[in-house]
């Protein structure tokens, strides 16, 4: 499932990866300086910037919200998440995310989760927030990213252990939305369960454009 590991490490502007069984879990976001606003590569974090996926079974419509939180004394942008299944809204949940200006490394502090059925909300599972209940900021994605690299994206014990090894960078996919080459693949799973995990794309200067049978369908900046 993982790749074979091997006993050194490298540096990418500031954080350390191990290529060997252990996943990256510290960042010293401490010593960073974060802003709610910029981006990378692969993760852009601008107010109004949008991307949609579909498949046959489902829809996924990503928004970088004109609107900031404070968690844990950092201040966040708002990233609205909306998924349909089978024509249904089925989850809304708001993501939080900062990004290091120099490094370009962008940190995922938490989500609040809105799990619909019908037109109702039934609960609110997988929510969680940095500095509640032992719950600690993930690295959602690198400002330069290297094969090999395996790092925790979400780090709330019992709840949410997100984790990410990137596969490749020269993926190439095409999409309803265009041919995109020179892509990061990602190999995503849990360490709450490690038998499950799934396979994302990333294009340069776009982000997400894969996520399993999700292919992107529209991108660009929206007035939202």
């Amino acid at each position: 499932m993982l790749l074979s590991a091997f006993m050194f490490s490298c540096i990418s502007d500031g954080v350390k990866f191990q290529h060997q069984s252990n996943w990256q879990s510290q960042f010293d976001l401490t010593s960073r300086d974060l802003s709610s606003t910029g981006r990378n590569q692969y993760f852009i974090l601008e107010p109004g910037y949008q991307i949609v996926l579909e498949g046959t079974a489902g829809k996924v419509e990503i928004t970088v919200l004109d609107e900031t939180k404070i968690i844990n004394g950092i201040t966040t942008r708002v990233l609205e998440e909306r998924e349909w299944t089978r024509g249904e809204l089925s989850e809304i949940s708001r993501n939080f995310f900062a990004i290091d200006t120099k490094t370009k490394d962008v940190f995922y502090f938490g989500e609040d989760v809105d799990m619909y059925r019908g037109s109702k909300i039934v609960s609110n599972d997988g929510a969680w927030l940095a500095g509640t209940n032992g719950a600690e900021a993930g690295l959602i994605m690198p400002g330069s990213p290297l094969v090999g690299m395996k790092y925790y994206q979400e780090q709330a014990p019992g709840i949410a252990m997100d984790r990410c090894q990137i596969i490749k960078l020269d993926d190439e996919l095409e999409t309803p939305a265009g041919l995109f080459t020179k892509c990061l693949l990602t190999k995503e799973g849990s360490a709450l369960n490690l038998i499950e995990f799934e396979f994302k794309t990333y294009a340069p200067n776009v982000g997400l454009i894969q996520d399993e049978k999700l292919l992107l369908t529209s991108y660009g900046f929206v007035n939202k």
